[in-house]
């Protein structure tokens, strides 16, 4: 486990910042796909974990928010417009209707578990506050901290080339976006907070606040 900032922790993972899993001041985010278990609560040994939180319920987040949910005895928050997916398991019902999103589901997805807390706009969540930020799923929630501008931004930009490995900044593919112009929108908005630092869902953490800026002002 890696210190990214004060109470902000990454995960390892192999490769490397493929599917990233944080722990925000005793709040675990996200759980990567099914067969990543023991890894997490592996490196969660001697931490204080007090709740499981997803940024959205896709296949390579929620995978084992079940079995670290239980494990630990947390409770699990997820956005209010993506609690259906997270409860039923049923993920790929929510994304675009397309093979690919089968066979992720059929290969990484969890099985559902029971929402304790939704979370909404302003909520605040292991020292961060929750922002709605809505397009690559309809409840896909952010996580942002003013006071040394630490943003968790999920999958609303990615910093890795999903195909490839390499890292560099992508809009997440259309073939997992629902609503890609609202996912614009969305990133459009985390940049004008102008992050000092920015984790991803894929790929490194990014300290360049006027590259990611200027890449997401080239959106169209």
């Amino acid at each position: 486990m890696r210190q990214l900032a004060n109470g902000v922790y990454l995960l390892r993972g192999f490769p490397p910042n493929a599917i990233n899993v944080y722990l925000l001041d005793g709040v675990l985010v996200d759980a990567a796909s099914r067969h990543a278990h023991r890894r997490i609560l592996r490196q969660l040994r001697g931490h204080r974990v007090a709740a499981h939180a997803l940024t959205h319920a896709h296949p390579d987040h929620q995978g084992s928010s079940q079995r670290v949910c239980q494990a630990l005895g947390i409770p699990y928050w997820v956005g209010e417009r993506d609690r259906e997916a997270a409860e039923s398991g049923e993920i790929a019902r929510f994304q675009p209707d397309l093979a690919i999103n089968k066979l992720m589901h059929a290969l990484l997805s969890g099985p559902g578990h029971p929402v304790d807390r939704v979370l909404r706009e302003g909520d605040e969540v292991g020292g961060f506050t929750i922002l709605d930020v809505p397009g690559h799923s309809a409840g896909h929630v952010a996580f942002w901290r003013e006071s040394d501008r630490t943003l968790v931004c999920g999958d609303v930009v990615n910093n890795m080339d999903l195909r490839t490995a390499i890292p560099g900044l992508h809009e997440p593919p259309a073939a997992f976006t629902p609503d890609p112009a609202r996912n614009r929108e969305s990133a459009r908005r985390l940049a004008g907070l102008e992050p000092a630092l920015v984790c991803f869902g894929h790929g490194p953490p990014l300290r360049d606040t006027r590259r990611f800026v200027e890449f997401v002002a080239g959106l169209r």
